[in-house]
């Protein structure tokens, strides 16, 4: 089976089949939420996207003991229905209100907070919840293809919103998200129970909610990973305003034109996914080298002179970012404690996406001042910096704490 191993499972093909679906539908909504403030709410302020980027991800950030426990604590399955269902009612609100020719950007600004914090509950307990589907041997493997899907989608998604936009108006694609959840909702009620390679949930006892932060307090490994995290995570994943502003600003494209230029860069995304899911496990060089990549794509994309030497660029971007992403994924969670999981992931996710509120204003602010070029120079540094970072750890043999704690996969699932 190879680089797709892990769709021996029914769980995993069940799951995967809504989580496209469903991830088509989020592509849509991001880069129809983009495009409607830039153009519609506001005359191409990128400072706003960067404010709707970091009220949407924030609350990875501000509830992120809560987000973890409850990852490692409640039954899984039952957190996610609850959290994809939020989200879905979220969107068709969102929708009705841009339909109906009534929103304004002080509801959008709303709905970014409330969708990311139903996304910050449910982005912790999404990952983990790989490990029940398949066991800890094919865990890398479903992580590369998690990613393999969200970004086929994310090729499809955006495409689909510009054509969208461009005929019905951007209302219909927050309504076409909203129904998009009902794939995944169906997925989650069809799966087989006693199939699940369940995990021991964490006990409840005092100190649970620093717990997670103790954990990777002692563990120098994890916080290497960390650092490289918050500086590609806070200056670097910041695409839609650099996709959007240079689109509009520097190459004068409508919402077609912008759509394109995100599903190309999901052409590198689903490159790098594909090439993860072919290895076994997980090696530090990988995530050092595609920080070092991902600044060497950012600082192409900066200078380059036209629309498709651009969007060449984007690919290599595209490549390295998944690599640097999936390889932190598969490193932590194989080298955690499964009790401890749902905490560290919640970490992960809230120190990579957490920043937002720091460097989406800061990107904007730079793509309005100084040009998007010089944004794109800011993720170029970004990717450097997590380099330089990956280099000492490689080179004091930090890394070496990882395969010491890393598991064993188990010989025999775990049983409720």
């Amino acid at each position: 089976m190879g680089a797709f191993r892990s769709l021996r499972s029914t769980n995993y093909r069940i799951w995967a089949a809504g989580a496209f679906v469903s991830n088509i539908g989020t592509w849509v909504q991001r880069t129809a939420q983009d495009w409607l403030v830039l153009t519609t709410l506001t005359h191409h302020s990128a400072s706003t996207v960067g404010i709707v980027m970091g009220l949407q991800f924030g609350p990875q950030l501000l509830f992120l003991p809560w987000t973890g426990l409850a990852a490692d604590r409640l039954n899984q399955r039952k957190l996610l229905i609850a959290t994809q269902g939020a989200m879905a009612v979220l969107a068709l609100a969102l929708g009705l209100l841009t339909v109906t020719g009534v929103v304004q950007l002080w509801q959008v600004y709303l709905f970014a907070f409330l969708f990311g914090t139903a996304a910050a509950f449910d982005a912790p307990v999404r990952q983990t919840f790989v490990a029940e589907l398949v066991g800890d041997a094919d865990l890398a493997n479903a992580v590369a293809l998690n990613s393999t899907s969200f970004n086929a989608a994310r090729m499809i998604g955006p495409a689909v919103s510009g054509l969208a936009i461009a005929t019905v108006g951007t209302g219909w694609a927050f309504l076409g998200n909203g129904l998009s959840f009902v794939a995944v909702l169906i997925s989650l009620l069809l799966l087989r129970a006693g199939d699940l390679h369940a995990n021991p949930r964490a006990a409840r006892k005092r100190g649970g909610l620093t717990e997670g932060f103790r954990y990777v307090w002692a563990r120098r490994d994890l916080q290497a990973i960390l650092v490289m995290l918050f500086l590609v995570g806070t200056f670097g994943l910041n695409f839609p305003i650099f996709i959007s502003t240079m689109a509009v600003s520097v190459f004068h494209v409508d919402a077609r034109g912008y759509g394109l230029l995100s599903s190309i860069m999901a052409i590198g995304t689903m490159s790098g996914a594909l090439l993860n899911a072919h290895r076994d496990l997980p090696r530090f060089e990988a995530l050092a080298g595609g920080a070092a990549v991902f600044g060497i794509g950012c600082a192409l994309a900066a200078i380059a002179p036209g629309y498709w030497l651009f969007a060449a660029a984007l690919v290599v971007i595209g490549i390295a970012a998944l690599t640097f992403t999936n390889t932190s994924n598969s490193l932590m969670q194989l080298s955690t404690e499964p009790a401890m999981r749902g905490r560290v992931m919640a970490l992960r996710i809230g120190v990579a996406l957490g920043g937002t509120p720091i460097g989406a204003p800061i990107a904007g602010f730079v793509a309005d001042h100084f040009g998007p070029r010089w944004s794109l120079g800011v993720g170029a540094g970004s990717g450097v910096a997590a380099a330089v970072v990956g280099a000492y750890t490689l080179a004091k043999g930090i890394h070496r704490d990882a395969l010491h704690h890393r598991r064993r996969p188990a010989d025999q699932p775990l049983r409720p």
